[in-house]
């Protein structure tokens, strides 16, 4: 691992690098991007570039690689490397790559930081750059041997053959495989990278949970992003680019490139009770594992919590109660900020019946459900987890905007949820998680 001599020097320059690594990521970027435009295009998330998310990532995961091998030189965060190696294989990262982002990343420390980069500086960061790239390469290179890809890539074609409104903002594609292989097995809580052409020519790619695997497919559901529409981001955070393109352009018969099955918070094989939390959009992939619960007749003792604006917004409510309904032991919390109304326009907070609180027909629970009016716990504002039991042993998975996930983390730990048992899945830059 990191030698002595070092981790010395790292130990020794980490605050000033720190303290630099923002004016450093920015212009590594502007030097990348400069040499090779076609990352940008084809590579890189552009909304994440242009909103300044990408570069606060870059530079958390550089900062806590480098504290990580000064403070425990004879090993390495494979949690942390583990997750960035899932997404950087699902988009066809290259080894190749590799020595490029060397490149121009030495160059912008050495730019900002000037004299204070001598020789010694220069290998000893060095150093730390190739364990981080050695360590990435040989996973990613591991799990795209287990997950089929041949040399020609890691996109195959897949046909929509079916899309499904589930709110104004939420549509389910269904995927079947256009070259007549067998789509890869995935694990209940895994994601596909998505890739599409847009208008300007640019392949630009997003990874999308699966929230089923029906019989000879994938399913992904995707919410379209508007502007300044995610969560905690800048007022004039631009649209999502595939998102708004996937809703307004592909509605079946289309192909699209889609990845093979990757992602490393997955639903754990044992038998003690679990928890999945949610907001928004972050519902998709505790909707697949919930699937799979339901599917194997699972006996587990679940807690399936959900936060959204409302019921309208709330993607796949219908679902979760008719799977909820199949398990032996499961129960659903609700949470929306703005609250719901019952028929006799009464605002309700606490245990309501299913029905009176998101409404009924074909959307209603009574149709999935016979008309069960089994209650439900429905409460008005952001979700809480404090004031729900959470069962001792209870494994929680977490999904949605990172504020919520933080909220989400803090309230499970002062709950006695140990940490080693909160999983959280972050797509886009995990800032601060």
């Amino acid at each position: 691992m990191l030698s002595p001599k070092s981790a010395e020097t790292v130990r020794a320059t980490l605050p000033a690098v720190s303290a630099s690594l923002s004016e450093i990521t920015t212009l590594f970027y502007e030097k990348l991007f400069a040499a090779h435009p076609e990352l940008l295009r084809h590579l890189f998330n552009r909304g994440n570039q242009a909103n300044g998310s990408q570069r606060q990532a870059l530079a958390g995961a550089v900062a806590a690689f480098a504290g990580h091998l000064t403070e425990h030189p004879d090993s390495r965060p494979d949690t942390m490397l583990t997750r960035i190696a899932h997404k950087h294989a699902s988009l066809g990262v290259r080894a190749d790559q590799y020595p490029i982002v060397r490149e121009h990343l030495f160059a912008a420390i050495a730019e900002v930081l000037g004299e204070a980069v001598t020789d010694e500086v220069v290998r000893a960061w060095d150093e730390v750059y190739w364990l981080m790239a050695h360590a990435l390469i040989a996973i990613e290179r591991r799990l795209s041997t287990e997950a089929g890809v041949t040399e020609e890539g890691v996109w195959r074609p897949y046909r929509v053959a079916a899309r499904v409104r589930e709110t104004d903002e939420v549509a389910t594609f269904l995927l079947r495989p256009a070259d007549g292989v067998p789509v890869p097995p995935a694990r209940p809580g895994q994601y596909v990278s998505v890739q599409v052409q847009l208008p300007d020519g640019a392949r630009q790619m997003r990874q999308y949970s699966l929230t089923g695997q029906p019989d000879g497919g994938l399913q992904i559901s995707v919410k379209r992003v508007a502007a300044g529409g995610r969560t905690g981001a800048p007022s004039d955070d631009p649209a999502g680019e595939v998102s708004s393109y996937l809703h307004a352009h592909v509605h079946g018969g289309e192909t699209l490139h889609v990845s093979p099955p990757f992602g490393d918070v997955v639903l754990d094989d044992g038998d003690g009770p679990l928890l999945l939390a949610s907001a928004g959009i972050g519902c998709t992939p505790m909707v697949g594992m919930l699937a799979h619960l339901a599917a194997t007749g699972s006996r587990r003792r679940i807690i399936a919590a959900h936060a959204d604006r409302s019921p309208a917004t709330h993607p796949f409510r219908t679902n979760l109660r008719r799977l909820t309904d199949k398990l032996t032991d499961a129960k659903t919390e609700l949470w929306y900020e703005e609250g719901v109304r019952c028929e006799d326009g009464v605002r309700y907070e606490g245990r309501v019946r299913y029905e009176e609180a998101v409404g009924h027909g074909e959307e209603g629970a009574g149709a999935e459900t016979g008309g069960s009016v089994d209650p439900v716990t429905v409460r008005t504002g952001r979700m809480d987890l404090t004031q729900i039991v959470v069962p001792a042993g209870t494994t929680a998975y977490l999904c949605g905007p990172v504020p919520f996930m933080k909220a989400a983390r803090a309230q499970l730990l002062a709950s006695g949820v140990p940490a080693s048992n909160i999983h959280y899945e972050v797509f886009g830059p995990n800032l601060g998680l």
